[in-house]
C-alpha cells in the first residue's frame, strides 16, 4: 500500500530547533518524527512511501538514504526545494509517484493510535477523499452531514467564521469533528485537480471545502475514539515521548 508523508513544512512552531533541522527530523524518544510515522505505517502494511521535502531537503534525503529500512519497503522523494507547494499542491506535484488506486496521506508531526486497517476498509467506494476525524476539543472543526458524514464545511467556533459551498450552512445542524492530519485519497483526485483548475500551491482542505458540494468527501470517526498528538510545538516534545511510550 502507498502512503505520502508531508515532510516539507518549515516547522515554524518548533523554532529554534527548526532553524537548523527540518521538522521531520526533530527527535522524540531518540528517533526523528519521520521514523515514528513510517514505523507505524509499515506495521500497518504500508510499504510504498512518498516523502515530500523543502526545508533542509538534503538532511531528509540523507536520512531516508542512510537509515536502516525494512526489506521490501520502497521510498521515493518528491522534491519541492524550488518552492513550498502546501498540502494540496504537494499532492498534485507528486502525481507521477502517487497515481494508482489510492493512497494514504499523513502529516509528519502527527502521532496517533489510529487503526489504519479499519480506516482503509471504512472508506466509501465513491469517496474522492476520506478524512480521519475525532471528537476532541479545538477551535476549528470540519462540518459533516449527520446522516451521510459527507463534508459540508468548516467553522472556527471562536470567531464564528464559517466556510462552505452551501449557502447559509448552520454548524449547529452539522456533525462537528476535528481533523487528524490523516486522510485517504482516491487516485481520481488528479483528474479532479485538472478539471477544477487547481493551482500549483494550495492547501488540500481549502480545495476540499471548495468542491465538497460536487464531489463526495467523507469524515470517518473511529467508534473507539482516537488518541492523537500534534507534535507541532516545543512544549509538546516531552509530552510526545510519554505519548509514544503509552502506545507500546
Amino acid at each position: 500500500m502507498k502512503a505520502m508523508i508531508f515532510a516539507a513544512g518549515l516547522g515554524t512552531r518548533l523554532r529554534p530547533l527548526t532553524d537548523t533541522m527540518p521538522k521531520a527530523l526533530v527527535p522524540v524518544c531518540g528517533q526523528p518524527l519521520l521514523h515514528h510515522v513510517m514505523e507505524r505505517l509499515t506495521l500497518a502494511g504500508f510499504d510504498d512511501f512518498v516523502v515530500n521535502v523543502h526545508h533542509f531537503p538534503e538532511a531528509i534525503i540523507s536520512y531516508l538514504t542512510e537509515a536502516e529500512m525494512l526489506p521490501g519497503r520502497k521510498i521515493a522523494v518528491s522534491d519541492e526545494r524550488d518552492f513550498l507547494r502546501e498540502t494540496g499542491g504537494g499532492i498534485r506535484y507528486a502525481r507521477p509517484l502517487l497515481e494508482g488506486d489510492g493512497f494514504l496521506v499523513h502529516n509528519v508531526d502527527i502521532l496517533s493510535d489510529a487503526d489504519f486497517g479499519w480506516f482503509r476498509s471504512a472508506v466509501p467506494a465513491d469517496a474522492l477523499a476520506a478524512l480521519l476525524v475525532s471528537e476532541r476539543q479545538t477551535k476549528r472543526y470540519l462540518l459533516f452531514a449527520p446522516d451521510t458524514m459527507r463534508l459540508m464545511g468548516w467553522t472556527n467556533i471562536e470567531t464564528g467564521e464559517v466556510r462552505s459551498p452551501y449557502a447559509g450552512l448552520e454548524p449547529s445542524k452539522c456533525k462537528m469533528l476535528a481533523y487528524s492530519g490523516i486522510q485517504w485519497v482516491s487516485g481520481s483526485i488528479f483528474g479532479v485537480f485538472d478539471k477544477e483548475k487547481a493551482g500549483d500551491r494550495f492547501p488540500i482542505l481549502d480545495f476540499y471545502l471548495s468542491v465538497c458540494d460536487r464531489y463526495p468527501i467523507y469524515g470517518l470517526c473511529p467508534e473507539k475514539g482516537l488518541r492523537l498528538m500534534d507534535v507541532g510545538k516545543i512544549a509538546t516534545l516531552d509530552e510526545a515521548g510519554d505519548f509514544l511510550t503509552s502506545l507500546q
